[in-house]
């Protein structure tokens, strides 16, 4: 019997390592510390990265052109390559807004043919930084928007109202805002540095990542800004937006797994490496089964969404769900097996930590997509 690839064709398999080479020479774990010690209060409202040079590094590697069609400047790698992209991301807890942009490049793909979604996909092909401002202040996305427009006689939009939860938001050059009004909902294409959009940085315990509430203060928009399709649109580009997340908490779930497991082997209790006790082997058996169990299904959201197929949007909840269980899983008992010093920040643990916590809640917990593969078993 022959063995999945996962569609990992010679240049997926290339584009893997020079991630990995990328980020093994530039993703350095005391540059981290040294950033984030300049915080007084770096648990509540960390300050670093104000920049993002390792965004404009990675994307003369091509990390976010890979996912552009190649029409407007892209590679269009299978989703395969972006999801190792991501892992790789989770396992030296990249501080960057490569995973926030992939999530709009994604997005504005589906309707790459359009105005608004070509010229977004062209300057995300030449290095620009976007994300998705899509949520309200309780994190939904789906049925409610906190933002409402209007239209004037020549179509254009005036925007009102704030979003949340907004990733990368200072970061970020491009903004896909989600907004309500008397013609249904619209996804609109907006600079950050338009008139009337203001941004506030969220405390977040994560300090690998930045989030923000954005506002918007009647900005108007043309109508070519507007990408065609509204919710539905949003609908259909989610599922990469789990992938990529659930990719990156695998690669930050093995990361906490093999330092654990070098930690039980060198850490003695009674003159034993602790690694020789039951319960301690047990828990590191079980996180790895689990990373596993939800590394098998990232990949195979990601097939089936390059391939189109009908159970693409199921897999993909499947996966976000069992990456999240992992990441809790394996997060926990990397704490714990640490002993004391695990639950402080003097441990490089709490960084990979804390960025699991963010991504196990962000775009949906467990609980709420195994209640959406439930719902989908059901009625189909």
């Amino acid at each position: 019997m022959s063995q999945a690839t996962y569609g990992f064709d010679d240049d997926c398999a290339l584009f893997r390592e020079s991630a990995r080479k990328f980020l093994g020479a530039n993703a350095d774990l005391a540059a981290l510390r040294q950033a984030t010690a300049l915080d007084p209060e770096p648990m509540r409202m960390p300050t670093a990265w104000p920049s993002d040079d390792a965004f404009r590094a990675g994307a003369e590697l091509g990390f976010v052109a890979a996912a552009v069609p190649e029409a407007q400047g892209g590679l269009q790698l299978p989703r395969a390559a972006l999801a190792a992209l991501a892992e790789e991301l989770g396992r030296h807890a990249f501080p960057s807004a490569i995973e926030s942009t992939l999530m709009v490049a994604f997005l504005a793909r589906r309707v790459a043919d359009s105005e608004a979604g070509g010229a977004l996909l062209g300057h995300l092909a030449e290095g620009a930084r976007a994300t998705l401002a899509v949520c309200d202040a309780y994190g939904e996305w789906e049925h409610t928007a906190s933002v409402t427009h209007t239209v004037s006689g020549s179509g254009a939009l005036t925007l009102t109202g704030s979003t949340h939860f907004v990733q990368d938001a200072g970061k970020a050059e491009w903004l896909v805002v989600r907004s309500t009004g008397p013609d249904g909902a619209a996804l609109v294409v907006l600079p950050r540095d338009a008139a009337g959009v203001t941004h506030r940085r969220d405390g977040i315990v994560d300090l690998t990542r930045e989030q923000g509430t954005v506002q918007l203060e009647g900005v108007v928009a043309e109508a070519s800004a507007v990408l065609p399709g509204g919710d539905a649109l949003l609908a259909s580009a989610m599922p990469d937006a789990w992938l990529l997340l659930a990719a990156d908490m695998v690669g930050t779930s093995e990361w906490l797994l093999q330092t654990t497991v070098e930690y039980a082997k060198v850490r003695t209790q009674f003159d034993r490496a602790i690694g020789s006790y039951q319960g301690v082997k047990h828990p590191l058996v079980n996180a790895m089964m689990s990373v596993d169990r939800a590394k098998s299904l990232v990949y195979a959201a990601a097939e089936a969404l390059d391939e189109g197929r009908d159970d693409a949007r199921l897999l993909a909840h499947m996966a976000k769900a069992a990456a999240t269980e992992a990441a809790d899983f394996t997060s926990s008992r990397a704490v714990q097996l640490h002993g004391g010093i695990g639950f402080t920040w003097e441990s490089d643990v709490h960084f990979f930590f804390k960025r699991n916590k963010h991504s196990e809640l962000l775009f949906g917990d467990a609980a709420y997509h195994k209640a959406r593969v439930a719902d989908l078993l059901i009625d189909g």
